[in-house]
C-alpha cells in the first residue's frame, strides 16, 4: 500500500536502496551523499530491511575503497549497495568491471554529476555515468523524483534477476535534491514482488569454506576471450527482464513504465530522444506546444544499458521523419555524443534511413533547460536541422548554439510559484523545506521545492524555487513567472534583480531593518519602476529585529516562513501555525528544547512585524533610488565577474571564458557584498595595537594600517602614534571593510584591551565613511619595513594575500590560510584538496588569492580530492628540476671571463642561497640588476660603432638571456598543500604518506574540522569517539586517528599541533619554523566549523576550550633539534585546567548524542576523554626523553 511522502530525489531512492541492502558501503561526495546520510540515519534508528534487518553502514576512506567494499560483500552473499557520483564515480570503475565480470547483482545508486575538467562541478549532468556504460552495468535513467523511486525498485529487482549489476541515475541537484510529494511504496508490497528465489541463489554461491570455489583468476590468450563472451546471454536478456520486472512494479503502484517511454503526439513528425530530468521539462513543454496545434514528441530512454534497439524502435511513431538526440555530457573529440551515436546506429542498422538525425549538447553543470530550450530545439527540426548543436549558451566561437525565442511558459494554469532569496546559513533553505513539506503533507496540493546556491559558502546567495498546485509538476527548472517573492537580505535589493520575473499582482516582502518612509531613498529606481509596473502587493518586515527579540541571532528563517504562511494564503494561518511548530520541534529538537522554544516564540511575534505598503504610483516612472556600490575595478571583473555575481552568467558567451579555465586572482576585493548586519567600529583610545583582531579574522576585512606622520589623511581617518621601535615615524589604525565583512564578531570576542576596542555597530552606520577609509588605506604604499614575523604583531602588519573569501562567517579554517598568506605568500605556490578550502579559495567567478605591491602573490591549484599530495609534490619536483637547470646557466655566466664583476658577485651570492628564502631573495635582485645592466648596449661603442638598441650576442650576453628568461625561478619558492581532515586523514592519506616519506620540502597545512565539512559534516578519522556527525548518527564509536604521530615515526618530518588564538604564538613558531625547515613539513590546524553546531562568533573562543579542556594539545617536532643531540618534540600547550567533559557536551555535535542515546553517550564521552587524555600522556612520554 504506497502512502504520500514529501521527500528529496536522494530520499526516494534510500527508501528502496535500504529494503534491498544487506550492507551499504559509502563515501561522501556532493549530491550524493544524501542517500548514504538517509539510510545511515534510518539504520541508527532501528529500521528493518526486506531482510528484517538493519542495514550494516560502512564508511570507507575513498570511493574506490567504498567499490572494493561493495565487490568483497557482494562475493560473501550479501546483497550491497553504493551511492557516488563524478569523479567518485570514476574511482570506482575498476571495481565496476570486476563486479561486472562476476554477474553480481549489486545497485549503484548514482546522482549524476559533471565532471573536473578545466574546472570542479558539483552539479548535475550525465558527464560522470557516461564514462561507465562500458563497464558491464546495466544503465536505468529516472527524470524525476517520482520516477526515481520507481527506477530504484526496478534496478534492484532487475539486478537480482539478471545477475547484471545496475546503475541507477538521475540528476544531480535538479532531481537528487528536488522535493517533491510522491507516491511512495510499502515494503509489504515491495516484498510480493522479490524474487525471493534469486535471492537465496545469489546467497548460495557466496565465497564460503563450507562449499569453497575460486573467483577473479588470472587468465591466459588462449581463453580469456572465451570466457568474456560467456556472459553474453546475460545481457540479451536483460531489456525482457527489466520489462518484467516494470510491469511488477506497475502491479503495486499503478504507474506504468516501459524501457523507452513515448509522450506527445501519436503522429509526431519531430520526436526528441532525452534522458533524465530534461525529459520532464520536454513533456512539460510539449503538452502545450501541441495544444496550440503543433505534433511534438519525445521518447525517454530509462534502460540505457544494455540498449534494446527492438524496444526502442517500437517506441518511436511510425509518423516519425526527424529525431533530436539531447546529451547532457560532452565528449570531445568524438562524432557525436554516447546517446546521439546509439540512436544513429540502431537507426543505420534498422534500415531507416528515411528518418534524419541531429544530436545536441544541453544542461551541462546543471545549466538550466526550459521550456523555451525545448521550443528551440523542435524549431531547428522543422528548419535549419542544426547538427551537434548547443542550446542554452550562446557559442560565438563554432557557431554551435541555437538561437532561442520569446521565453515560453507551458506551467499549467492553478500553479502557485514561490521564490525566495536568502543568505546562506540564514536558516532560509532549512526553513522552505519545512514549508514544501507542511503543504504536502497537509494538503492536496502537489508541492515542488528546489534550491539554487552560489558558489560561496553559508554566507553566499541562495534562491529557494517553490511550486504548489492540483496536477503534477514537471517543472524541471527554476521559476521565470513567480505569484510570490520574498527577498530575505535588505543587501540584495542593489545587487540583484529580483522583480523582473514577479507575476502582474504578484506579492514581494522584504526584510529589512528600513522603514516606510526610507524605501524611496533605500530601494533602485529600477525595483520601484517594476513594482509600480506590475501592480505587487509589497510588504516589509524587519525580521532581524524581530529576531534579536526572541533570541535567535540572525537566524530570520522562522519569522520570515510564518510571513510567507499568512501571505501566500495557501492553508489557513491557524493550521499553518501548528503545522510550523510542529516541524520546528521535529528539525531542531536535537538541538535542546531552548532552541525549539525560541522557534516558537519566533513564530509567534512574526506577524506582528509585517507590514504591507502601498506602492506610490510615481514610482512607475522612477530615476532616483539606491545605488550598487562601484569600486574601481578592472575590465575582467566588469565584464565577467559582475555579471556572474548579479545572477546574469547564463547571458555571457563562450567566448568570453579561456578554454583552460584559468582566472586571475585578486578579485574579490571588487565585489562588496554589504552581508553582514553589524561591523566592529574600532575605538582608538582603548587599542592596545596587539594585531589580535586582525589574526583571526576569517575574510581579512579588519587589518593595522601604518601611516608615515605628515601624510594627509581624511578627517575621519583617525589614527593614534604606532608602538614600536621599528614603526617610529609612522601612525597606526585598524581599518575595517564594511562590506567585505560578514559580522561575525570573533574580533571583538578576542580584544584582550581592559575595554574592548572594538564594538559591533549597524552596517548602515559604518558603510559609507568606513569604506571610504579603507578605500584611501589600501592606496596607501607597503611599508618597507622587515617585521618580525614570530611576532602577532609584526605579522599582521604584512599584507594578506588571501582576502574576502566565500568562507562562512566565523570559519575557523581561513585565519590560517590566511596567515600562511601574509608570512609567505609572496613566493607560494598552493595545491589545494577539493573541499571547503578549495571552494571558498578557488569558486567562480572570483579568487581570493590576491598580489602585493610588486604583483607576486599565491599561484594556487586544484586537482583533485584524492590526489592533492602528489599534486603538490609534483609542483614540487618541477620547481626544483627547472631551478636546477636554472643554476647550471649561472654556472655557466659567472663562467664567462669577461662577463662583469657585479654579474659574478651577485651569481656567486645566489648560488650559495639559492636554497634560502631571504637569502635567494636578496641575491635575485641582484643577479636581475646585473644581468639587465650587462646586456643593456645602450651607450656602448665597439670598434667605433654605436650599439645602443642592439641584440649581443657574445656567450655572456647569451648567457645572461638565458638566465633573465628564467628570473621568475630565481627566488625559492614555497609549496604548500592544503586540505582538510576528509582529505588528509581519509582519501587522501596513502598520497600524503608517501610524499611525506619522500623527504622533499614541501609544507602540508590540514585545516582540521573534524568532520568532511564541505560535504556537510560527515564523519572523518578525523572525528573523535562519541561525536555525531553524518555517517556517524549513533555516535562514533572508534577513537580520532593520530595523524601527526603516524608523521613523526619518520623521524625527518616536521610536525606541529596549532589553534589559533589559544597560542598564537606558538602557531606562528610552527609556521615559521616548517616553511623554513628544509624537508617536508606538517601543520594540523584545530578549525571550529558551523558543523559542529557552535555559535560561530564564538569559534576562536572555542578553540582556546579546546585547548585548556586538552581536547586539542599543542606540539611541536622539529627533526633538526635531534640533529643537535635536543629532544626533537616540545609540547607547548600548558596541564588542562578546563572541565573537558562541559566542553564537549557544550557542542551540538556531542550534545545531540546524549539527547538520543544517553547511555551510550555517557560511555562514548568518557571514552572520548580517557583517550584523549592518552593521547596526551604519550606526547609527555616522548617530550620527556
Amino acid at each position: 500500500m504506497s502512502f504520500k511522502y514529501t521527500i528529496d530525489g536522494n530520499g526516494a531512492v534510500s527508501h528502496i536502496a535500504y529494503a534491498f541492502s544487506d550492507v551499504a558501503a559509502i563515501y561522501p561526495i556532493t549530491p550524493s551523499s544524501t542517500m548514504a546520510e538517509y539510510v545511515d540515519e534510518w539504520s541508527a534508528q532501528g529500521r528493518k530491511n526486506l531482510f528484517g534487518q538493519t542495514v550494516h553502514v560502512a564508511e570507507m576512506q575513498s570511493e574506490a575503497g567504498a567499490a572494493g567494499a561493495v565487490h568483497g560483500s557482494l562475493a560473501a552473499g550479501a546483497l550491497t549497495t553504493t551511492f557516488t557520483a563524478s569523479q567518485g564515480l570514476l574511482l570506482m570503475i575498476p571495481n565496476m568491471y570486476k563486479i561486472a565480470g562476476e554477474l553480481l547483482p549489486g545497485v549503484f545508486h548514482v546522482s549524476a554529476r559533471a565532471l573536473a575538467a578545466h574546472a570542479l562541478s558539483i552539479f548535475g549532468d550525465h558527464q560522470d555515468v557516461m564514462a561507465c556504460r562500458q563497464t558491464g552495468f546495466a544503465m536505468l535513467a529516472s527524470s524525476s523524483v517520482q520516477e526515481a523511486m520507481d527506477m530504484a525498485l526496478v534496478a534492484h529487482l532487475s539486478a537480482l534477476k539478471a545477475s547484471v549489476p545496475f546503475l541507477h541515475f538521475f540528476d544531480g541537484f535538479r532531481t537528487s535534491h528536488e522535493i517533491q510529494k510522491i507516491d511512495a511504496i510499502d515494503y509489504e508490497d515491495i516484498a510480493k514482488i522479490v524474487p525471493w528465489d534469486k535471492v537465496n541463489e545469489f546467497r548460495a554461491r557466496a565465497l564460503n569454506p563450507e562449499h569453497p570455489h575460486q573467483a577473479g583468476t588470472a587468465q591466459n590468450p588462449d581463453i580469456y576471450f572465451q570466457n568474456r563472451e560467456a556472459a553474453n546471454r546475460h545481457y540479451l536478456a536483460t531489456p525482457e527482464i527489466v520489462e518484467e520486472c516494470m510491469k511488477q512494479v506497475e502491479s503495486i503502484t499503478g504507474r506504468k513504465y516501459n524501457l523507452f517511454d513515448y509522450v506527445g503526439a501519436p503522429d509526431a513528425e519531430e520526436v526528441v530522444i532525452c534522458m533524465g530530468s530534461g525529459c520532464e521539462t520536454i513533456d512539460e513543454a510539449i503538452e502545450a506546444l501541441n495544444a496550440q496545434g503543433k505534433k511534438y514528441g519525445c521518447v525517454k530512454v530509462h534502460l540505457f544499458r544494455p540498449f534494446s534497439a527492438k524496444h526502442f524502435l517500437a517506441a518511436i511513431p511510425a509518423t516519425c521523419k526527424k529525431i533530436a538526440v539531447l546529451d547532457r555530457t560532452k565528449e570531445p573529440g568524438s562524432l557525436g555524443e554516447p546517446l546521439y551515436q546509439d540512436v544513429c546506429t540502431v537507426l543505420r542498422e534498422a534500415g531507416r534511413d528515411d528518418i534524419k538525425v541531429v544530436g545536441g549538447r544541453y544542461g551541462l553543470g546543471s545549466k538550466e533547460f526550459t521550456p523555451t530550450m525545448v521550443k528551440a530545439v523542435y524549431e531547428n527540426l522543422e528548419g535549419e536541422m542544426k547538427n551537434h548543436f548547443t542550446v542554452g549558451i550562446n557559442d560565438d566561437l563554432t557557431g554551435t548554439s541555437l538561437k532561442l525565442g520569446e521565453q515560453f511558459n507551458s506551467a499549467p494554469a492553478g500553479t502557485v510559484s514561490c521564490k525566495f532569496y536568502g543568505l546562506g546559513s540564514d536558516g532560509t533553505v532549512g526553513a522552505n523545506k519545512n514549508s514544501i513539506k507542511i503543504i504536502g503533507d497537509h494538503t492536496d496540493k502537489y508541492a515542488q521545492a528546489y534550491f539554487a546556491y552560489d558558489s560561496k559558502k553559508s554566507g553566499g546567495l541562495t534562491v529557494s524555487h517553490l511550486r504548489f498546485g492540483d496536477t503534477p509538476i514537471r517543472s524541471t527548472y527554476q521559476i521565470d513567472a513567480a505569484d510570490f517573492i520574498a527577498c530575505h537580505n535588505q543587501a540584495y535589493v542593489t545587487a540583484y534583480d529580483m522583480v523582473s520575473s514577479l507575476r502582474d499582482g504578484g506579492t514581494f516582502l522584504l526584510n529589512c531593518q528600513w522603514d516606510e518612509s526610507e524605501l524611496d531613498a533605500q530601494l533602485p529606481a529600477t525595483m520601484k519602476q517594476l513594482l509600480a509596473k506590475k501592480h505587487a502587493k509589497f510588504y516589509i518586515i524587519n525580521a532581524v529585529k524581530l529576531a534579536a527579540q526572541v533570541g535567535m541571532g540572525n537566524r530570520i528563517n522562522t519569522i520570515m516562513q510564518a510571513a510567507f504562511f499568512k501571505l501566500a494564503d495557501i492553508i489557513p494561518y491557524e493550521k499553518a501555525d501548528e503545522y510550523m511548530k510542529a516541524y520546528a520541534k521535529k528539525t531542531y529538537g536535537k538541538k535542546g528544547d531552548a532552541v525549539v522554544q525560541k522557534n516558537w516564540d519566533a513564530i509567534d511575534i512574526a506577524i506582528s512585524g509585517l507590514k504591507e505598503v502601498k506602492v506610490p504610483a510615481e514610482w512607475a516612472n522612477a530615476t532616483t533610488g539606491a545605488q550598487p556600490v562601484v569600486v574601481e575595478s578592472t575590465e575582467y571583473f566588469k565584464n565577467i565577474v559582475k555579471p556572474i555575481l548579479n545572477q546574469e552568467g547564463d547571458k555571457l558567451p563562450v567566448s568570453a571564458f579561456t578554454p583552460d579555465g584559468m582566472v586571475p586572482t585578486g578579485t574579490t576585493k571588487f565585489e562588496k557584498r554589504g552581508i553582514a548586519v553589524k561591523v566592529p567600529e574600532w575605538i582608538p583610545e582603548n587599542c592596545v595595537q596587539c594585531g589580535q583582531c586582525s589574526l583571526v579574522c576569517p575574510h581579512a576585512c579588519i587589518r593595522p594600517i601604518l601611516v608615515k606622520e605628515g601624510t594627509e589623511v581624511p578627517a575621519s581617518f583617525v589614527t593614534k602614534k604606532a608602538i614600536g621601535k621599528e614603526v617610529a615615524g609612522y601612525t597606526y589604525r585598524m581599518q575595517v571593510s564594511p562590506l567585505d565583512c560578514t559580522g561575525c564578531g570573533n574580533c571583538v570576542e578576542v580584544c584582550p584591551a581592559k575595554t574592548k576596542a572594538l564594538e559591533m555597530k549597524p552596517l548602515s552606520a559604518e558603510s559609507s565613511v568606513q569604506e571610504a577609509n579603507w578605500e584611501f588605506a589600501m592606496k596607501l604604499p607597503e611599508p618597507d619595513i622587515a617585521f618580525n614575523k614570530n611576532t602577532v604583531k609584526g605579522s599582521q602588519f604584512m599584507k594578506p594575500l588571501f582576502e574576502f573569501s566565500g568562507a562562512c562567517a566565523g570559519c575557523g579554517e581561513t585565519p590560517y590560510v590566511k596567515l600562511v598568506t601574509q608570512l609567505f605568500g609572496d613566493r607560494m605556490m598552493v595545491a589545494n584538496a577539493t573541499g571547503c578550502s578549495s571552494i571558498y579559495g578557488g569558486s567562480a567567478p572570483t579568487c581570493p588569492y590576491t598580489v602585493n605591491d610588486k604583483g607576486h602573490g599565491p599561484a594556487w591549484a586544484n586537482s583533485l580530492f584524492e590526489d592533492n599530495a602528489e599534486f603538490g609534490f609534483g609542483m614540487n619536483l618541477a620547481v626544483n628540476q627547472r631551478r636546477a637547470k636554472l643554476a647550471e646557466n649561472v654556472e655557466k655566466l659567472i663562467a664567462i671571463d669577461w662577463v662583469t664583476d657585479d654579474i659574478k658577485a651577485a651569481g656567486k651570492e645566489w648560488l650559495e642561497n639559492m636554497h634560502s628564502a631571504e637569502g635567494s631573495k636578496a641575491a635575485a635582485a641582484k643577479l636581475i640588476a646585473a644581468c639587465e645592466d650587462g646586456i643593456d648596449m645602450t651607450g656602448v661603442v665597439y670598434n667605433g660603432k654605436d650599439l645602443t638598441g642592439t641584440v649581443c650576442e657574445c656567450d655572456a650576453c647569451k648567457a645572461a638571456r638565458e638566465v633573465l628568461a628564467d628570473k621568475d625561478l630565481l627566488v625559492k619558492k614555497s609549496v604548500w598543500i592544503f586540505g582538510g581532515d576528509g582529505w588528509a586523514y581519509d582519501i587522501g592519506y596513502g598520497g600524503l604518506d608517501h610524499v611525506l616519506a619522500q623527504n622533499q620540502d614541501v609544507n602540508v597545512l590540514v585545516l582540521d574540522t573534524e568532520v568532511y565539512s564541505n560535504t556537510g559534516g560527515q564523519s572523518s578519522k578525523s572525528t573523535p569517539t562519541g561525536s555525531v556527525a553524518k555517517f556517524a548518527a549513533a555516535g562514533k564509536r572508534t577513537k580520532k586517528k593520530d595523524l601527526g604521530m603516524m608523521a613523526m615515526s619518520y623521524g625527518y618530518v616536521y610536525v606541529a599541533t596549532v589553534a589559533m588564538s589559544a597560542n598564537p604564538v606558538q602557531l606562528l613558531k610552527a609556521m615559521n619554523e616548517a616553511e623554513a625547515y628544509p624537508g617536508p613539513s606538517l601543520i594540523i590546524a584545530y578549525a571550529p566549523c558551523i558543523n559542529h553546531g557552535i555559535n560561530m562568533s564564538m569559534a576562536q573562543a572555542e578553540i582556546r576550550k579546546a585547548v585548556e579542556a586538552g581536547y586539542w594539545p599543542l606540539y611541536r617536532f622539529n627533526p633538526e633539534l635531534a640533529e643537535q643531540g635536543k629532544n626533537p618534540l616540545t609540547l607547548d600547550s600548558k596541564e588542562p585546567t578546563g572541565d573537558y567533559q562541559a566542553f564537549i557536551r557544550g557542542e551540538t555535535r556531542y550534545a545531540t548524542l546524549l539527547k538520543q542515546f544517553p547511555e551510550a553517550a555517557e560511555k562514548l564521552f568518557a571514552k572520548n576523554e580517557e583517550d584523549a587524555k592518552e593521547r596526551l600522556e604519550s606526547y609527555k612520554k616522548m617530550a620527556a626523553e
